[in-house]
């Protein structure tokens, strides 16, 4: 008889949380953890999507927890980790997804407090959110932290500055935090989307121009569907991927191959 082999991209037993996780690509990766067998507590501002998000889960046989919380609120970091810890007594991987954008503008005409307003969350919320949760993932000796960037942290974005600077930034976070704590057995990678379709880019794409830009700059000429990145999220999250920190997989239509 045949020795079975456990498949590496399996999540059976490991606890995730998913920032922003109520709708569009957060959504999408939050059923997708589960999917693989994770217990997933999703983040975010609105009660209600974070209910529907559960609800699904639940739906087909998985585990989820709502937590109410804006990770722009430093008084509100310290409760997720603890909810979390309490509901599941452990926490394996991080999926930072939760992200403001800034509206398309040339850099001289932004405001300060556009500027701050993006920094809040996808600098400032998700450092000091990863910070905490790093401290459960050092006492358990491993763990996994996914940043949800984009491809704006490598090529860059028309009128989109601020937006830029941030993901930038993450790409850094990223990287020092990988060297730093790879000593604890914590993994620290990013994803970064090209232009995805959700309810919230509906905007973007009414935009004749930035269209027809996205999709011809895009040599598979589309926009992509949040599903297409629960793949890149699911492999960073699973020991199938246990040799990989510091980097960055970008799934962006083949974007940034020109």
């Amino acid at each position: 008889m045949a020795e079975r082999v456990d498949c590496p991209f399996s999540l059976k037993g490991k606890v995730a949380i998913v920032t922003g996780g109520g709708r569009g690509l957060g959504q999408a990766l939050a059923l997708g953890l589960a999917a693989s067998g994770a217990a997933v507590a999703v983040v975010g501002r609105t009660r209600s999507a974070l209910d529907a998000t559960v609800e699904r889960i639940s739906a087909t046989g998985g585990r989820a927890l709502a937590v109410n919380a804006d990770i722009s609120d430093l008084q509100e970091i310290d409760r997720i980790a603890k909810e979390v810890s309490s509901a599941y007594g452990r926490i394996d991987v991080l999926v930072n997804n939760a992200a403001a954008s800034a509206p398309l503008k040339p850099a001289d005409e932004v405001t300060p407090e556009e500027w701050d307003a993006v920094m809040r969350i996808n600098l400032r919320g998700t450092f000091f959110l990863t910070t905490r949760v790093a401290r459960e993932m050092k006492t358990a000796g491993s763990g996994s932290i996914i940043n949800i960037s984009s491809i704006t942290e490598e090529v860059a974005g028309p009128k989109a500055s601020v937006y830029c600077a941030s993901k930038g930034g993450l790409r850094q976070l990223t990287r020092t935090l990988a060297v730093e704590w790879a000593r604890y057995g914590i993994r620290v990678n990013a994803v970064a989307p090209g232009y995805i379709r959700t309810e919230l880019t509906g905007e973007l794409q009414d935009n004749r121009e930035l269209n027809d830009y996205v999709t011809s700059r895009t040599p598979m000429r589309r926009w992509a569907k949040p599903e297409e990145f629960v793949g890149a999220v699911v492999y960073l999250a699973s020991d199938a991927s246990s040799f990989q920190t510091g980097q960055t997989i970008l799934v962006d239509g083949g974007w940034t191959a020109w």
